[in-house]
């Protein structure tokens, strides 16, 4: 009986430890960087609600919003790039709090200007974030970080853990989109002016970043002998990924997070307010779906992972123009969250597993930058799209296209294992 006591102590230990916020093993610098995470996220979970929202009040089509949104994808995948190459030559400390300085003058920007081409050089050389997942120059740098302080077992865990804290601080920058609805109702002040003080507000918070980022210590930093080459052996399978990741990027370009919700504003004539509880809980969603895709993975491998969790998400996603009813669009969409974020998780420790430790930078890069580039093209199609028919042919395309990515991923890296599953 003691045995079976002990042995189920022992199995709720294991259990407790898993599923803790940080894997066993991960060093202090491992917090810092997911608080970092955190409040950066918060920040883009505000402003992709309310950037379409400040464009449509100061008159701009949906064509223009389109295209500032595809200039700040630009911008970041140019940013991520840059980055991803010289992370081996640079202090990585340096350059995250360079990035955080360019996160606050970025929300400053976009508070003052309110021209067309104003706006769209500070979307293109700021880090503006238009999208549900995390598309800045932050990406990469903070991946390569996280890499190192874990165990191959427990790198899928805490790449599940990076995008949970992510995720749900997002969800709550949903919620505190509806505070300018708040703010104009009771002091009085216009929507779009309320609007400009939330992206101060992003901007105050790259300054809370940046205090975060400091304590990190040298354990973060490249080796002495890292080499300066980008990538190495493992040069053919990351382009490979990086082309897929492309198609798979173009078709989220289509449903970032600012278009699709300018389509519910358009579709649903949705308030500032509603639209924030409705991402808010499909962010929930996607955070129980991170949850799932560890043991997962773990059972199945990173790939079947990947596939056959992404494909029925994005044919729910192209069902979603075929309704007229919000409420049953709202499930579609929280089913769909329950499926579509198990493979971030999953692709990026897939990504840090089949290459060399030191060809990660570049690798981090490399396959994020196609995916931005990709992604920031979507946008103004999808803007287009949008002036020619109320009709969602946004989220019928992206799910098209999503789906055709599924199919190649699969077929073209199930047998490209890596060493956990080999």
């Amino acid at each position: 009986m003691s045995s079976v006591r002990n042995g189920s102590e022992a199995g709720g230990a294991q259990s407790a430890a898993r599923w803790r916020l940080l894997p066993a093993g991960a060093s202090r610098d491992v917090g810092w960087i997911m608080a970092g995470r955190g409040v950066r996220a918060f920040a883009d979970g505000f402003v992709a609600l309310l950037l379409p929202a400040y464009l449509t009040g100061l008159g701009y089509t949906p064509l223009a919003i389109g295209a500032i949104i595809t200039g700040t994808l630009l911008g970041s995948a140019a940013l991520t790039l840059g980055v991803g190459l010289v992370a081996n030559r640079f202090a990585r400390r340096r350059l995250l709090l360079c990035a955080c300085l360019l996160m606050i003058a970025t929300g400053c920007g976009f508070a003052l200007a309110t021209g067309f081409w104003p706006l769209l050089i500070v979307g293109f050389i700021g880090t503006m974030n238009p999208s549900q997942g995390d598309v800045s120059l932050f990406l990469p740098i903070e991946q390569t970080m996280l890499v190192h302080s874990v165990t191959a077992k427990d790198r899928t865990a805490l790449f599940a853990r990076y995008s949970i804290v992510g995720t749900l601080m997002g969800a709550l920058g949903s919620l505190a989109a509806g505070i300018p609805e708040w703010i104009s109702a009771t002091a009085g002040v216009s929507e779009t002016g309320a609007i400009s003080a939330m992206f101060l507000l992003y901007g105050l918070i790259g300054g809370v970043a940046a205090l975060l980022y400091r304590p990190l210590s040298d354990a973060v930093e490249p080796a002495p002998q890292a080499p300066q080459a980008a990538l190495g052996p493992s040069r053919r399978i990351v382009y490979g990924l990086a082309a897929v990741f492309s198609l798979d990027s173009f078709g989220s370009g289509f449903v970032v997070q600012s278009l699709l919700a300018l389509w519910l504003y358009k579709t649903f004539d949705l308030s500032l307010v509603t639209a924030g509880q409705i991402f808010f809980w499909m962010s929930l969603c996607a955070t129980a779906s991170f949850l799932l895709a560890v043991p997962l993975a773990r059972r199945i491998g990173l790939i079947p992972t990947m596939v056959f969790t992404h494909l029925p998400a994005n044919f729910l996603m192209m069902l979603v123009p075929f309704v007229s009813s919000l409420p049953v669009a709202i499930a579609l969409l929280m089913v769909r969250s329950l499926l579509a974020q198990m493979d971030v998780p999953a692709r990026s420790s897939y990504v840090m597993a089949v290459v060399t430790p030191a060809e990660r930078p570049a690798a981090a890069s490399i396959t994020a930058v196609p995916r931005s580039l990709a992604t920031a093209v979507a946008p103004l199609i999808g803007g287009w799209l949008m002036t020619l028919s109320p009709f969602g042919w946004i989220l019928v395309v992206g799910g098209g296209l999503k789906a055709l990515y599924d199919v190649l991923l699969l077929l073209g890296f199930r047998k490209v294992k890596p060493p956990e599953e080999a």
